[in-house]
């Protein structure tokens, strides 16, 4: 199961090794369906299986920040981004001519209010909405597969202290 985890961002996730690991911010954006919660998939540039919007740090920008950006460019999306990551999985990122780099993706939940027609990678990118159950089996890493699967919308409102 995914890594569940808050504010901070130096623990390693699983299926990424020690050393040389990438962090990368994802946005699992999401909407209230007709028959309940659903989720974004985008496919990927490159093979063009389902993921979700992710990418590298900004300048400038906190995770949760970056991880709606992302989503934005490549999902055409924009909504309600949560400060609290969902959790974390690894994945190796294929690099043109260079080797695969290991990377650690930290999720943010984006509570989607907006779908644009026209975004910066329409071009280049599929979006569809699924269940929660089934974009679990459309990914291919099992730790997003399971923060997915495990996916329930946080309760509106400010949480009660603790």
């Amino acid at each position: 199961m995914g890594v569940k985890m808050g504010r901070r961002e130096d623990v390693a996730a699983p299926g990424a090794d020690a050393g040389a690991v990438r962090l990368q911010y994802a946005a699992l954006c999401w909407r209230e369906g007709e028959a309940g919660v659903e989720v974004l998939l985008i496919t990927s540039r490159d093979t063009g299986r389902w993921v979700i919007p992710k990418g590298w740090p900004m300048p400038g920008l906190s995770p949760e920040d970056a991880a709606a950006r992302e989503a934005w460019e490549e999902a055409g999306v924009e909504g309600s981004v949560s400060p609290v990551s969902l959790g974390r999985f690894g994945y190796l990122k294929e690099m043109p001519a260079n080797p695969a780099v290991p990377c650690a993706v930290a999720v943010y939940g984006l509570r989607v209010e907006t779908l644009a027609s026209k975004f910066p990678e329409k071009a280049e990118r599929k979006r569809q909405w699924f269940p929660p159950t089934e974009a679990a089996t459309l990914v291919r890493e099992p730790d997003l597969a399971a923060l997915i699967e495990g996916f329930s919308p946080p309760a509106q409102g400010r949480q009660p202290p603790l």
